[in-house]
């Protein structure tokens, strides 16, 4: 039997704070929630999300970065920067869609695209 995917991992200083933030701002459905540990779904994908105090693990550079496709990428974008996050450059309007880069909690880099 092959491997099978089970979930992404990513470090957080403050793991509530993280989880309402992919719940709120991407509309993840969070399982499981505590101090130390989360687990949140979004269709097939689940996301994990584990507490770190290291500072060398979060940094403000490319570490993680996960791409979604979103209906409305300023709404989306309002959505998540009142949660906390900040646009890493503009919006581009590309011929195929929208795209967006977001500097979310801890550092980690988001990216979302809204189709033509």
């Amino acid at each position: 039997m092959a491997a099978s995917f089970r979930w992404i991992l990513q470090l957080h200083k403050d793991v509530p704070k993280a989880a309402r933030f992919y719940s709120e701002g991407l509309d993840f459905t969070i399982n499981v929630c505590t101090l130390r540990w989360a687990e949140l779904q979004a269709g097939p994908l689940k996301l994990a999300l584990m507490h770190s105090s290291s500072d060398q693990v979060m940094q403000k550079g490319y570490s993680s970065l996960l791409s979604f496709t979103v209906t409305d990428i300023n709404n989306t974008v309002t959505k998540l920067m009142a949660l906390g996050a900040e646009l890493d450059g503009p919006i581009k309007y590309e011929i195929h869609g929208k795209v967006a880069a977001i500097r979310c909690v801890d550092g980690h880099m988001l990216g979302l695209y809204e189709p033509a």
